[in-house]
């Protein structure tokens, strides 16, 4: 029988109650971008990328959504700062991951005064060692 291992872990945050200006705030959703990383112990392949979203429909009033590429898989958030909204991924090949530790961040970064999470194992039938 083949050995397997878990392949990493996956925390999704959705966070109500927001403070609209640090929603709205290009500058932090960037400085949460380049600095959790490095707070998780974790390498960045490249510099963060945000980017303004429009209002798009009546369920998307506009926001800033952004992304950085770690060498343990990424980070993504997408604010919603007319709805006091945010929604972001923190997903690791990482194990172990501080899960009360990124939602502090995050409740501290953005002001927020409620937040959901859920909590995935990813890849739980990884393959302890290569096959070829």
């Amino acid at each position: 029988m083949e050995k397997t291992i878990n392949f990493g872990e996956h925390l999704t945050i959705d966070g109500y109650g927001g403070d609209h200006d640090k929603l709205n705030s290009r500058e932090i959703v960037s400085l949460v971008l380049d600095e959790l990383p490095g707070i998780l112990g974790m390498k960045k392949l490249a510099e963060p990328q945000v980017y303004f979203a429009p209002e798009n429909d009546i369920k998307d009033p506009g926001g800033w959504s952004g992304f950085v590429v770690i060498a343990e898989s990424h980070i993504s958030i997408h604010t919603f700062p007319r709805r006091g909204f945010l929604t972001a991924d923190v997903y690791t090949c990482k194990n172990g991951v501080d899960r009360e530790l990124i939602k502090r961040y995050f409740t501290e970064k953005f002001d927020l005064k409620d937040i959901e999470e859920n909590f995935i194992l990813r890849g739980t039938r990884y393959p302890a060692e290569n096959n070829v």
